[in-house]
């Protein structure tokens, strides 16, 4: 028997549209190019776009991200805390956006990458000639693999770490988050993990309601 049109209609499974996401890193090279593959890897079904947009102040990447976000559903400002003096002003600009969300590491990326070797809370303060990202760097060339990381070199971090603490890292960094907000003091944490987990979560489909 043939069926009638309002039962085809009925049959059919819609999917919501996808958004379309931008990520604005501050790195050019090794931060960029880890979200690159990190969205590969949980093959992001979303429209995403990674670029760097010559920017490397927080309040120049917040604007640009202002700039663009009415062609996105989402903007992601990926940054470090270091000692950039536009970053309170970056961060109150952005603090009532719905659409335009920071993703800040302190004192720099690297320390979600420090993550996947276990649980930290030592602050990173500059000392002398060496900003608290370089102490930082120094602990992290300490392991196996990453002895002549580069923070300005395309090394492909997340392949080399994904099998060397990578659900880890993502277990104990929103604990770290807590702590930090908890004891008001960021130095260190970072909220890379909530970037991921976006990721993931864009990685199905979701069923019109």
């Amino acid at each position: 028997m043939a069926r009638n049109t309002a039962s085809f209609n009925r049959s059919k499974s819609y999917l919501k549209p996808q958004p379309t996401v931008l990520v604005i890193c501050e790195d050019t090279k090794s931060g960029k190019r880890y979200l690159e593959d990190a969205s590969l890897h949980f093959r992001v079904k979303v429209s995403v776009e990674i670029i760097h947009c010559g920017k490397t102040d927080p309040l120049n990447i917040v604007k640009e991200a202002i700039s663009r976000q009415g062609k996105f559903d989402r903007v992601f400002c990926a940054i470090d805390r270091d000692t950039h003096e536009t970053f309170d002003a970056a961060m109150n600009l952005v603090k009532d956006s719905k659409k335009v969300k920071m993703i800040v590491s302190y004192p720099c990326f690297e320390f979600w990458l420090l993550l996947h070797f276990g649980y930290n809370r030592k602050p990173y303060a500059a000392t002398g000639k060496h900003s608290g990202a370089d102490l930082l760097i120094k602990d992290l060339s300490a392991h196996p693999g990453l002895e002549y990381y580069d923070k300005g070199k395309d090394q492909g971090v997340f392949k080399m770490l994904l099998e060397k603490g990578f659900t880890e890292a993502r277990r104990i960094a929103p604990n770290v988050l807590t702590e930090a907000k908890a004891s008001r003091e960021m130095n260190p944490s970072t909220q890379l993990h909530e970037l991921l987990d976006y990721f993931e979560e864009q990685s199905n489909p979701l069923p019109v309601e």
